[in-house]
Parts: C-alpha cells; sequence; structure tokens
C-alpha cells in the first residue's frame, strides 16, 4: 500500500504542536508495517537546509502551480525522516513560505495551503507515484479531495486513490470569504450554500470531513466530545452525517526520544524495574531553583501553553489554595500575559513553593517530566495530549480533567479502587471548576504519603504501552477501510 501524508508541519523539521510529532514519528511505524509512505510538507524559510540534509529534487525542475490566477514557481526538496528511511518532500515557494513563521494572519493565508494541496498533487503526477491513500491532516489540506477527485479529476492515476482526513484540533477549521473559490479555481456551486459553505463562509475543513472516505481524530473519548455543540465547533452537525466513517485513534509517542532508560537530557537514568534515581532527577532539578529539596514534600510539574484553554483560568481561581498545600510547584511555559504574571509573582513572593521558567526548554522539559512526582494538565479540551504520556513513562503520577485523550491515557486511582481494581495510574476531575481541581490535586498528594500505594500507581502508568505501534495497525486498518470505499 502507498500512503501520502500530507500536513503544515513535522518535527523535527517545523513545530508549533501535536500535530507535528504525529506526522513525524507516524511514517516510520507505518514504514515498518510494509507500507510505502511519503511525507509532504512546506519548505519554511525556518528550516534548516545544512542541519537536516535537504538535496533539491533536480529531477521534478521547477513546478508551476496555479494559485488565484498566474502560476507561482515551485522546487522540491527531499530529506528523510530522522531515523528511517522514509522519504519527506518540502514543498519550496518563496512567495508563501518564507515568512519566518509556520502560520500567518497574512490576507493571503488560503492561498497559501491552497499551493501545498496543489503542489503535493503535481508533484505525485511527475513522480508517477499515485497513493492508495492521501492521509490529510487539519484544515490545511482539507481541500486536497475535492481537487483530486474535481480539477484533477482528468488524471486517471488517481482514480482509485481514497482519502483518510484527520483532525487534530477542531477549533481551527480553515474559514475564509468565498473569495477563495476563485483563488483555488473551484467550481462557485461549492461555495454558498454548497460543499464547503459552512455559516456562510468557506471552509477547508468541512470539506475534508464532507468528501473523505473516512474521518479520524486523536483519541477515542474526544472522536465522542467532537460529535457535540460543546467541544464541535459546529462541525458536529457535519461529523454526525459521517458517524459509522469517523473513527478515533490514539496518538503514541516517540519511546526512542522519551525514555528514562535512555535520555540524554537527565542525568540519571531509571526504569519500571529500578526508580531508585529518579529521587536524584528530582534533587538535580530543584537544585536548579530556588527550591529546597525535601523527600517528603511532592513536587508538581507543569508543562505548557499559559492560556484558558489548558485550564489555567481552573488554576487561577483555586490559587492560594493550591499554594497552601504542602507541595513544590515548577512551571514551564508560556502564553497570556495574565496566566505569566500571576506565575512571576508567585515565584517572587513565594519563593520556596514555587518556580517558574517563562518561554520553552527542551532539557527542561526533559528534566522535569524525570524528576517531578505529579505532572497537573486540567485542560479544557484536549484533542490527545502528549505531556501525560510522558509523565506516565517517566513516573510522574498525572493529575488531569477527564477529557479527550487525558480521559483515554489516565485511570483515576480512587475511581477504578471503588470498582474493585488497583490499575489506576493517576488522579482525574470533571467539573471545570478550581474546586475540582484543588480536590484532585489534595487527593493526589494523600496517595504520596502512602508509599506501597504511590509505588503501585507509578509501576501502573509506566507498564502502560504509549508506543506508536499499535496506533500505527489502526491507521492501516482505516486505510485499508478508506480504499475499500473508494472502490
Amino acid at each position: 500500500m502507498k500512503v501520502a501524508i500530507i500536513a503544515s508541519e513535522c518535527t523535527p523539521f517545523a513545530k508549533t504542536g501535536g500535530l507535528a510529532d504525529v506526522v513525524g514519528a507516524l511514517p516510520k511505524h507505518l514504514a515498518a508495517l510494509g507500507i510505502d509512505v511519503k511525507v509532504f510538507i512546506p519548505k519554511y524559510d525556518s528550516i534548516d537546509e545544512k542541519k537536516f540534509g535537504l538535496t533539491l529534487l533536480d529531477a521534478v525542475g521547477e513546478l508551476q502551480v496555479r494559485v488565484n490566477g498566474p502560476p507561482r514557481p515551485v522546487h522540491v526538496y527531499t530529506s528523510k525522516i530522522p531515523q528511517s528511511n522514509v522519504n519527506i518532500y518540502f514543498i519550496d515557494c518563496k512567495e508563501y513560505f518564507h515568512r519566518g513563521t509556520i502560520y500567518t494572519e497574512n490576507w493571503d493565508e488560503d492561498e497559501r495551503f491552497i499551493l501545498l494541496n496543489k503542489a503535493v498533487i503535481e508533484l505525485c503526477q511527475h513522480l508517477q507515484w499515485a497513493p492508495n491513500v492521501f492521509h490529510c491532516n487539519d484544515w490545511q489540506t482539507g481541500l486536497m479531495p475535492i481537487l483530486v477527485k474535481d480539477n484533477y479529476g482528468w488524471d486517471k492515476m488517481f482514480a482509485h486513490s481514497a482519502f483518510l482526513y484527520s483532525i487534530h484540533n477542531i477549533g481551527y477549521q480553515g474559514r475564509f470569504s468565498f473569495d477563495t473559490l476563485t483563488k483555488a479555481e473551484l467550481r462557485p456551486e461549492y461555495g454558498n450554500g454548497g460543499i464547503l459553505d459552512y455559516d456562510n463562509s468557506f471552509c477547508m475543513m468541512k470539506g475534508g470531513i464532507m468528501l473523505s472516505e473516512v474521518i479520524s481524530t486523536v483519541s477515542e473519548t474526544y472522536g465522542q466530545e467532537v460529535l457535540t455543540p460543546e467541544y464541535g465547533a459546529g462541525m458536529e452537525t457535519y461529523l454526525r452525517l459521517r458517524e459509522s466513517d469517523f473513527f478515533g485513534v490514539l496518538n503514541g509517542i516517540d519511546t526512542e526520544e522519551w525514555n528514562p532508560e535512555t535520555d540524554k537530557h537527565i542525568p540519571f537514568h531509571f526504569s519500571k524495574n529500578d526508580t531508585g534515581n529518579k529521587k536524584k532527577n528530582k534533587q538535580f532539578l530543584l537544585n536548579k531553583t530556588p527550591l529546597t529539596f525535601n523527600e517528603n514534600v511532592p513536587v508538581i510539574g507543569i508543562i505548557s501553553r499559559l492560556v484558558d484553554q489548558k485550564g489555567f483560568d481552573l488554576i487561577a481561581d483555586a490559587i492560594q489554595e493550591l499554594m497552601d498545600l504542602d507541595a513544590q510547584w515548577v512551571i514551564l511555559g508560556s502564553g497570556d500575559e495574565k496566566f505569566e504574571s500571576m506565575f512571576r509573582k508567585l515565584s517572587s513572593t513565594l519563593p520556596q513553593k514555587c518556580w517558574t521558567y517563562l518561554g520553552f526548554n527542551n532539557e527542561l522539559a526533559h528534566l522535569i517530566e524525570a524528576g517531578a512526582d505529579m505532572f497537573l494538565m486540567p485542560s479544557h479540551y484536549e484533542p490527545c495530549g502528549l505531556n501525560q504520556m510522558y509523565s506516565l513513562r517517566y513516573g510522574t503520577v498525572p493529575i488531569v480533567r477527564k477529557t479527550g485523550g487525558l480521559a483515554d491515557t489516565v485511570q483515576d486511582w480512587h475511581e477504578y479502587r471503588s470498582l474493585g481494581e488497583d490499575t489506576g495510574n493517576g488522579f482525574s476531575f470533571s467539573d471545570t471548576t478550581g474546586t475540582a481541581l484543588y480536590a484532585a490535586v489534595q487527593r493526589a498528594i494523600d496517595s504520596y504519603h502512602i508509599p506501597e500505594e504511590w509505588k503501585k500507581i507509578r509501576l501502573n502508568g509506566m507498564s502502560k504501552d504509549l508506543s506508536w505501534e499499535h496506533s500505527a495497525k489502526k491507521y492501516v486498518e482505516l486505510y485499508e477501510r478508506a480504499v475499500a470505499k473508494r472502490k
């Protein structure tokens, strides 16, 4: 089977969020299952050609891709997904992708990704490579199905190519004015009142949902949530129409990058069978801060964008009560000024309780996962989430709100105990209130002071299979389903 994965970002080349992690990891595991997979992303000017070994694909030459009238010159570079033999192709159009950032608020944001979609199709034509499945991701690739089936429908090499459309965050939908129809050379009837019309706007995500053979999202619970008005952001109507073709597949994590036994970013390695060095990492972490190491005082870590969606309004509502708990806090992140200011003030007024690093530091992120005792992730919604999975792998007990991928990966210790099971691996809460968050943190701290119980909770988390192997097999099943439906 041949699969083309098209996306706006891919780690380690270009990343703003979890989409990049999926696109960087999934292809390696598909290739291990015998899939002929190629990856396609834009060549942003932020991508280091020398560092990643990009080479110009001379055999293709210069493509002329028409967007909003005139043809735009496009060159193609290629490299390999790290630690694999998977080819990744970079669509280089200086006019659209050399802007110092992956996404923009510019007036021609629609044109940038129309070009990506068309260039991938025309590159496949030049390569004489017809995918069995185009695996499209988020709004930036939502036009692929209609372009292949309509604009490029004359080319019979794609006559049996099917589409899997993956939604990573339903809140970003690619909505523009109906002028985008002309820019993409699409027929007017697709616009106002047509298949690309949502709430009197041109909607790329709706196109992906309505015209792909199969639709997926990044966890089973999020897949159920987005069928409701509360979480569906208006797309729930169309997803319900396609419900029999809509599936949730939980992301995996990169178990080579995030492995406490080999992690190059932490000073002391450990495993589920020998967690002794975790305490040394905690001490090492605290030595980098004004906080004093105390084996009896748990450290609660946070690595996040500091925004309402991630639950920081709930933290703010309960901040006084949280700071009164016998715990220390280590925060890494950046975001809204109101939350940055809150943590700056706490670090200043309570230097023995709270330490904050505003910004991002990859080494510190690994050290927090290895050294903290608990990890707080109280998101209002979380399609999949990765940090709770990193935390489980590192024996750092997650405290989460029960939503999306958080609900699928974290099993509340007390909830499962009430059912007569001792398989819980963390703590969770449902209500979107500071009170509910505080109660979950308090329960975690109480369990921390029961050594045998805490040891069991950590072991349950560290024993959980969070790799991509299982998820990759699920995607292969969806590809096969899409191909069968296209026939």
